[in-house]
């Protein structure tokens, strides 16, 4: 059993977080400036120090003092001894950075069939029909084997979907010409944000973020996150994809004496704002069943209103910091503050929420039996390591020295939709001549291609089915009116095989078409 971790201290007691109760999830709330981001890494240090990785995202660049000793911060050192906290030694904590970009960090990948169009239809914004148009895309693409592996991949699939509309409206429904358009002019603005690194191969492996180094701690993963701040659903989608991708990965544990990995999710109302019922409903699922996975996820965020009641109930352990009522809607946000916890009948914690110092909360953790402890009016323990960022030469030998350094900064573009599309399409077809021609024979065109994604090998199986689709008839005039019995055989041959493709195409709770 792994000793309590100490987070809080006021005159009368110690207050503790349980390890076994940390993947219960928790909450950690305040206005700008009073000591969230301390608390995050007072956290983070103590689960490392314990063995249990975490993987957190720097907003502002301050968490990156996690890989440098502390010391010599005047407001630290008087912290410590207003708590008289004994022992409390400056340390520094295993780092691994990574960033979308890759200039801060590892470059963090997913490919674009693993973030799904769930996902994938948030991040640019699509109302409904547009969201539907986007399934569709991703289901002709999974019905025939064409992986989406980066942007170009479903900028070709889309508008190959979008040339040959008309070949999919039987089985899959009408494809808005508008939507599809709406969709590209979405990827054109994402590509412009940059957002295109975040997708491609080598995809983030998750179980490289859950090491220990050589002496037991856990690895502090830090996501560089000021660059990616600038385009907020990426962000938010890019996280939700990590928390799915642990969800699926990760195998039943039950109770455990301590969580596998702790996930820290800052700026949280970024997730919740303007997200879809059907995406809410999966977030909730998601974090009410990712406990059993042995993952403990915080998150982050101003007010307890920005949490959807469903996952703020699955939210058990709470510290929370000074808010201000200056307005009828601050003031309702304190009164509802006050009430996500536990009551103590010796404080008005309405009144205290609003009178907290920096570094100060209302704290309440879940006990030995699961139960919400009484909320109490504690200071937090300051953290070991550097309180504020590194330098960038710092932060560059950790990120050479790293053993994950060269792998994913080699990036792989294997074959996928956007070659194989590409490749149908510069297939010619040699112009026919009369030179060539038998004597007496009058030229015949070449054959052309319908425009169908399947046309390809359609066409070749069509020629040994004996189907005249497509090609010559024996008066020498091309059809264009219908299809040959031979065309449509082999058109259905593809599909079939297309589908049994595609059915291997695996995709994340979060990143689904449908509920498998």
């Amino acid at each position: 059993m792994s000793n309590p971790i100490l987070v809080a201290k006021n005159s009368t007691q110690e207050i503790f977080l349980l390890p076994q109760m940390a993947n219960r999830h928790g909450l950690i709330t305040g206005a700008t400036g009073t000591g969230k981001t301390v608390t995050l890494q007072t956290l983070a240090e103590s689960f490392s120090s314990m063995g249990v990785p975490v993987f957190l995202s720097d907003i502002k660049g301050d968490l990156s003092g996690l890989a440098k000793t502390g010391g010599g911060n005047a407001k630290v050192d008087a912290r410590v001894e207003l708590l008289k906290l004994e022992n409390f030694t400056p340390r520094a904590y295993p780092v691994t950075f990574w960033d979308v970009f890759g200039a801060m960090g590892h470059p963090l990948r997913a490919t674009v069939s693993d973030i799904g169009p769930l996902l994938l239809g948030r991040m640019l914004n699509l109302n409904d029909v547009q969201q539907g148009v986007l399934s569709l895309v991703f289901k002709i693409a999974d019905d025939n084997g064409l992986l989406l592996l980066d942007l170009k991949d479903l900028r070709a699939m889309i508008q190959s979907v979008g040339d040959n509309a008309a070949d999919f409206t039987t089985e899959y429904g009408n494809i808005s010409t508008a939507s599809i358009g709406a969709i590209q002019r979405g990827l054109l603005e994402i590509e412009m944000q940059g957002g295109e690194n975040l997708f491609g191969e080598p995809m983030l492996n998750i179980a490289d973020l859950m090491q220990t180094d050589s002496k037991g701690n856990g690895m502090v993963n830090i996501l560089a996150a000021d660059k990616l701040m600038t385009s907020p659903k990426v962000y938010s989608t890019m996280l939700l994809w990590l928390l799915s991708e642990l969800f699926e990965n990760l195998p039943e544990a039950g109770d455990l004496d301590k969580p596998k990995l702790v996930f820290f999710f800052d700026e949280a109302h970024l997730l919740f704002s303007d997200a879809p019922t059907a995406l809410l409903d999966k977030i909730e699922q998601v974090v009410r069943l990712i406990r059993s996975k042995g993952i403990g996820v915080y998150f982050i965020t101003q007010n307890p209103a920005d949490v959807p009641d469903k996952v703020l109930a699955q939210l058990g352990n709470r510290v929370q910091h000074a808010l201000r009522a200056f307005s009828p809607r601050d003031q309702k946000a304190v009164k509802a503050a006050a009430e996500t916890m536990r009551d103590n009948p010796a404080l008005d914690e309405e009144a205290t929420i609003t009178e907290l110092g920096v570094g100060e909360a209302l704290v309440s953790f879940l006990d030995e039996k699961g139960r919400p402890g009484i909320v109490e009016r504690a200071l937090v323990v300051p953290p070991h390591a550097q309180i504020g960022p590194i330098t960038p030469d710092e932060r560059k030998q950790i990120i050479s020295g790293s053993l994950l350094a060269g792998y994913y900064e080699k990036e792989i573009d294997r074959e996928s939709a956007y070659e194989i599309l590409k490749g149908r399409t510069d297939v010619k077809q040699p112009p026919a001549t009369t030179q060539d021609a038998p004597s007496g024979e009058a030229s015949q065109p070449a054959p052309t291609s319908s425009g169908g994604m399947l046309d390809g090998l359609g066409s070749m199986l069509s020629g040994v089915f004996g189907g005249n689709g497509g090609g010559v008839l024996k008066s020498g005039a091309t059809s264009r009116n219908r299809q040959g019995m031979g065309e449509a055989f082999a058109k259905s041959a593809v599909r079939s095989i297309g589908s049994a493709v595609g059915r291997e195409i695996i995709r994340g709770v979060l990143g689904s078409i449908f509920k498998r």
